[in-house]
């Protein structure tokens, strides 16, 4: 990935490429979900309560890392037998009813091992599934390094998709098997398939029809895709519940994002994190952060809510209007073209453009309190911590220092003067130092 961030780390549509495994697993019914990570622990910050965390002690391969996840399992005190699943933490767009799928086909198969295989016309980079005249499956290829796999074996466009079912004590017996003498001198999980085949097992396998599902993720262009993939399934799920999106490939919604019936999304919109949107809204081009807005409100478009701000039942903040941990009234109007920080406006009120709360005075914030119908004048600037009363107006071009009384009119602009003749006696004084 050339990045400081752990591979699994990097995000995709929202949420860490690692914990898109994770909830399939977890919504698939696993009864224990535990991930392996390095001894830096990086993943832990993230991972969802009631999953475990494994530490592989040394970068020694997939086999190393299931081996101690195996650890983990015999150290907590887990039964020996029973169905055990390994996904892979950079394979992040199988889904909770592809590993329901594959339990119950190892559960039929009766086989000690289970693998999920797709065909891809391009299988470069993949492990190849090597099966034997009766079409059982014999072995897995990888492919990572030059010498790892013989040029038939290449050829072969049945491939392995990393995702596995295995036997728990058939699994435990073989992980102590596996070798390292290979080009990329690691334990490679696959050797379990041929130490089970050896100690007279079968090996079965599991056609995924998707084999988008089986997308691995080793750089950056991979993520790309991916999340183009992710995206697509995410836009996808939101309109067959009703929701319109107007240009689905113009569109950015996270994993986590809800949305209610019969919303529009225009173009060029993005919605991130834990965002809910309610029914019968319309969501157009503006940037909103950790902020509430109630029924009936309208924003932007290319408006600004900063964490904190609320837009009450009605409220309006209008184009180019940033908000900032401030409580916009019901029925408030904040037009366009404003800034209003740490302030309380209220009901009715009506803000003109280019309205400005001063709120910081060089040290610390303070809060302006706008009363209930006032109306303020183009190009105010109310000066915290300043308050004005209910029904108050303020003409335009006021800079509001001090407090305004209960529908009193606000006059804060120096008496303009006109100078006569200006003009002409510029001209002629221009004209007389050029001489």
């Amino acid at each position: 990935m050339r990045s400081a961030t752990p591979k699994v780390l990097h995000d995709l549509c929202g949420l860490p490429m690692v914990l898109w495994p994770v909830r399939a697993a977890l919504a698939a019914g696993a009864e224990r979900v535990i991930v392996v990570d390095s001894p830096a622990r990086a993943i832990e910050s993230v991972l969802p309560q009631g999953v475990e965390l494994a530490v592989q002690p040394e970068p020694n391969g997939t086999g190393g890392a299931v081996a101690a996840a195996m650890a983990h399992l015999d150290a907590s005190g887990a039964p020996p037998a029973g169905t055990v699943i390994a996904l892979s933490g950079d394979v992040p767009l199988i889904d909770a009813a592809a590993v329901r799928g594959l339990a119950e086909a190892h559960v039929q198969s009766g086989a000690p091992a289970t693998i999920v295989t797709s065909e891809l016309a391009d299988p470069s980079g993949y492990g190849r599934v090597v099966r034997d005249s009766g079409g059982a499956v014999l072995r897995v290829v990888e492919t990572k390094r030059d010498g790892d796999a013989s040029t038939e074996e290449l050829a072969i466009q049945e491939v392995n998709a990393g995702i596995y079912a295995f036997d728990a004590v058939a699994l435990r017996e073989a992980l102590p098997r596996l070798s390292v003498e290979n080009a990329q001198g690691e334990l490679y999980l696959p050797q379990v398939l041929e130490q089970l085949r050896a100690d007279g097992g079968g090996v079965a396998a599991h056609r995924l029809e998707d084999p988008t599902m089986m997308l691995g993720v080793n750089d950056r262009v991979a993520l790309a895709r991916a999340r183009r993939l992710a995206q697509y399934a995410i836009n996808h799920r939101h309109m067959l519940a009703g929701v319109g999106i107007v240009d689905p490939e113009a569109t950015v919604i996270e994993v986590d994002v809800e949305i209610g019936r019969d919303t529009t999304i225009e173009p060029f919109t993005t919605i991130r994190g834990s965002t809910r949107i309610g029914e019968r809204c319309t969501i157009r081009h503006s940037y909103l952060i950790d902020c509430v807005l109630e029924d009936g409100a309208s924003v932007g478009p290319f408006a600004y809510l900063r964490p904190g701000a609320t837009l009450r039942e009605g409220a309006k903040a209008g184009t180019f209007v940033e908000v900032k941990n401030s409580d916009i009234g019901p029925g408030a109007k904040v037009p366009h073209l404003a800034y209003i920080g740490d302030a309380d406006v209220g009901e009715r009120s009506n803000l003109g453009a280019g309205t400005i709360t001063a709120n910081y005075d060089g040290r610390q914030k303070h809060r302006t309190t706008i009363g209930k119908r006032v109306h303020g004048g183009v190009d105010t600037a109310f000066v915290a911590p300043v308050t004005v009363g209910d029904d108050a107006y303020t003409a335009a071009g006021s800079v509001v220092t001090d407090d305004v009384p209960e529908g009193a009119l606000a006059v804060a602009r120096a008496k303009q003067e006109n100078v006569e003749r200006y003009a002409e006696r510029r001209d002629a004084r221009l004209h007389s130092e050029e001489r």
